[in-house]
């Protein structure tokens, strides 16, 4: 009688689900990315919205995945949309990440490949990085938002004054409203 191994059941039920790869570059209105498979190759290259329902509508039918991506402008909203949806998310440091940042050719689709490739190999390769907290970032917001109103205000100051000059005159302390 053949006797039936459970090594290869029990190792069935742990590779059942294809572990995916993925890198997002992302672009202010479209971003692209590509998908790997478990042996590092392509199964998927596309281009998609910047935009959160697009973000939600292509990463919310795929199963979960690493996905990796880099510092950015858009890189707060959408770590956290995509670990919302389930999936590991790995924030590289753009300055870090020399392959990508010192490249030749910068191309979005080429980079998404890198960016897929080096998450899969070793993300420590990336630099992780972790992003504030919402309202960090909100309270983040209002400080370097006051900050550009006051330059703003000392610059129309500055020139009020100088316009003055060039005709002799001479502005006393204006009274600015404090912001």
């Amino acid at each position: 009688m053949k006797k039936i191994s459970t090594a290869s059941a029990k190792q069935s039920k742990n590779f059942s689900q294809p572990k995916l790869t993925i890198g997002l570059d992302l672009g202010d209105r479209s971003s692209w990315y590509c998908v790997l498979d478990e042996a590092g190759a392509i199964v998927l290259e596309q281009k998609l919205g910047t935009t959160p329902k697009a973000m939600r509508d292509v990463f919310g039918a795929i199963p979960r995945s690493r996905i990796a991506l880099e510092t950015g402008t858009h890189s707060p909203w959408v770590s956290q949309a995509l670990s919302e949806l389930g999936h590991e998310v790995i924030v590289a440091h753009a300055r870090n990440v020399r392959l990508i940042g010192e490249s030749r050719k910068k191309d979005d689709r080429i980079d998404a490949q890198k960016l897929a490739r080096l998450a899969r190999i070793d993300p420590q390769l990336l630099c992780p990085v972790k992003h504030r907290s919402a309202k960090a970032q909100a309270d983040l917001t209002v400080i370097r938002a006051r900050a550009g109103l006051v330059r703003a205000r000392t610059a129309l100051v500055n020139t009020a004054r100088g316009l003055a000059k060039s005709y002799g005159e001479r502005l006393r302390g204006l009274a600015t409203c404090a912001i």
